[in-house]
C-alpha cells in the first residue's frame, strides 16, 4: 500500500511558467480591479468585461507549459498516493501528468450555464462543458438555452469541492502545500484538518502566517523547494 501524500497548491506553483494572478500587483489581475472580474457581482455588473478577461487567460494558458515543480509533483505518483487539491484554474498538474487534481476554484478551459448552479448541490458536472483554449461570447449558449460562463468559482460563490479537499487532507499520511499564500479561504484552512500526526511541509518563498508544530517550512520558490522536498522524502 502506498502511502497518501495530499498536495494542496497555489499560484506560486504555476508563476514560473509565467501565470500571473492580481496578488503579483497590489489588487489587480492585468490591469484589472479582481472584484470586476473574478466576483459575482462583477459578473452581474458587466458579463462581457469578464467574459473577455477570461478568454484572454485561456489565450495566456494555450501558451503556456507545466514547469519542474508541476513535473515534480507528477512524479511523486510513482511511490505515492497522490492527490492535488489546488486553488489554481490552470490545467497545468494535468499537462505534467497528475491525475487526480480537485480544482477548488473551477477550471478556465471549462464553461457551464449561469443557470448551472443551486446552493444545495453546487453546480451540476453533466453541464460543464471543456472548450480547451477557444472563447465564449455574450450571446454563445448552452444546450438549455442559457448564457455561457466560464467555469470558475468567484469571490462570493460557494466552493462545491471543498468537501472532497478535505476528505483528501483529512486522509493523508503526508501534506505538502506548495505556492499559496494561504490567505484566501476556505482553502487556507484545509491544513489543520490533517491528522495530529501528519508531517505537514510548506514551499513558499516568503513567510507564512501560520505556526503549527506539525510544519517543516522550505522556503523557496516552487521549482527548487520540489527537489528539497523530494530529496527529504528519500532520506
Amino acid at each position: 500500500m502506498k502511502q497518501k501524500l495530499a498536495v494542496l497548491t497555489g499560484a506560486g506553483v504555476s508563476a514560473e511558467s509565467g501565470i500571473r494572478t492580481f496578488r503579483d500587483s497590489d489588487g489587480l489581475w492585468e490591469n484589472y480591479r479582481v472584484e470586476d472580474v473574478a466576483s459575482i457581482e462583477g459578473w452581474h455588473r458587466d458579463p462581457a468585461t469578464v467574459l473577455d478577461f477570461y478568454n484572454q487567460r485561456r489565450r495566456d494558458l494555450a501558451n503556456a507549459s507545466p514547469n519542474a515543480a508541476h513535473r515534480a509533483i507528477a512524479s511523486l505518483e510513482k511511490d505515492y498516493d497522490v492527490t492535488v487539491v489546488t486553488q489554481n484554474i490552470d490545467n497545468l498538474h494535468e499537462a505534467a501528468g497528475s491525475t487526480r487534481v480537485i480544482h477548488l476554484h473551477g477550471e478556465l478551459t471549462k464553461v457551464r450555464p449561469v443557470d448551472s448552479f443551486n446552493d444545495s448541490d453546487g453546480y451540476s458536472e453533466a453541464k460543464v462543458f471543456d472548450i480547451g483554449y477557444d472563447e465564449i461570447h455574450l450571446g454563445d449558449l448552452a444546450p438549455d438555452g442559457a448564457q455561457l460562463r466560464p467555469h470558475i468559482v468567484w469571490f462570493g460563490e460557494a466552493v462545491p469541492k471543498i468537501s472532497q479537499a478535505i476528505d483528501a487532507v483529512e486522509s493523508a499520511d503526508i501534506l505538502l502545500i506548495v505556492g499559496t499564500s494561504l490567505q484566501v479561504y476556505p482553502a487556507a484552512g484545509l491544513y489543520r484538518y490533517a491528522g495530529h500526526d501528519t508531517p505537514i511541509y510548506i514551499i513558499d518563498p516568503n513567510d507564512l502566517p501560520v505556526r503549527d508544530g506539525r510544519i517543516t517550512f522550505i522556503k523557496d520558490v516552487a521549482t527548487r523547494g520540489m527537489e528539497t522536498f523530494c530529496g527529504m522524502l528519500k532520506k
